[in-house]
């Protein structure tokens, strides 16, 4: 099943190196879209963009999301390839290499450089795309959150706060936005498990969300991938200032 009028759509992804980011990029790529993968990670993009295939295209660009110049440059290259934007999905996070720990060790110094690229980060890439974002006309904007704001998972508060953040901001810029007609949504994962190490998670945590959810099995990228292509489509023309979690029924909005 193909997502309606995604074909011919450009749209950037950030954190699309690997993990679920690179998972979205290839559905898009696959869906006929003209993807922008952008990611601090350098040769990691570059050689996802090359592996992608599809009717789409795939191009890459080095952005740390955190820095205003950085989402200025990838502006001027939105605004030099396609002119304008008609997707967007924030997806670029810290998360896999934090230390869990009760909140009251966390530093400041973790704090910042968690809340610098998980709520900082999209509201300086929206506002960077904004001009090509309007331009478009009908551009929907993803900004993905994570249901361990509704889990209130121990260990790693400043990563909850981010997500929680993410989901508010998201409300606001629905919004503030709709006037231009963009539309912007909250897509909340709960736990998804990729190729990326991680040590935020134990064998023993895992399978206890496991046997705590309806469906009794682990969740990969492509569990998430069309619900992104949907929220970027035709389909969800009317949908907007929404947050939508796949969990698998862990919890419960």
């Amino acid at each position: 099943m193909t997502a309606r009028g995604l074909a011919g759509k450009a749209v950037v992804v950030t954190g699309a190196a690997q993990g679920i980011g690179a998972g979205y990029a290839r559905r898009l790529v696959e869906e006929g879209c003209h993807v922008v993968l952008a990611d601090r990670n350098a040769d990691a993009v570059r050689a996802t963009a090359a592996g992608l295939t599809g009717p789409g295209k795939a191009t890459c660009a080095v952005v740390d999301v955190a820095d205003p110049d950085s989402c200025a440059a990838l502006a001027r290259l939105v605004e030099d390839e396609h002119g304008q934007l008609d997707g967007l999905i924030n997806n670029a996070a810290v998360f896999s290499t934090i230390e869990m720990k009760p909140f009251w060790e966390i530093t400041p110094a973790e704090w910042d450089a968690v809340l610098a690229v998980n709520l900082k980060g999209p509201w300086l890439v929206v506002s960077a795309l904004l001009a090509p974002l309007r331009r478009s006309g009908s551009a929907s904007v993803v900004n993905v959150g994570s249901d361990a704001v509704l889990m209130g998972r121990q260990g790693y508060l400043h990563y909850v706060a981010s997500k929680g953040g993410v989901q508010g901001m998201t409300y606001s810029m629905a919004h503030e936005l709709g006037q231009f007609g963009i539309r912007v949504n909250t897509l909340s994962p709960g736990p998804v498990y990729t190729e990326v190490p991680r040590g935020t998670v134990s064998p023993a945590q895992r399978q206890a969300m496991i046997d705590a959810q309806a469906l009794h099995r682990t969740a990969d990228p492509d569990d998430m991938v069309g619900l992104a292509a949907f929220l970027l489509c035709d389909d969800s023309a009317y949908l907007t200032g929404q947050t939508i979690s796949v969990n698998g029924g862990l919890v419960h909005r």
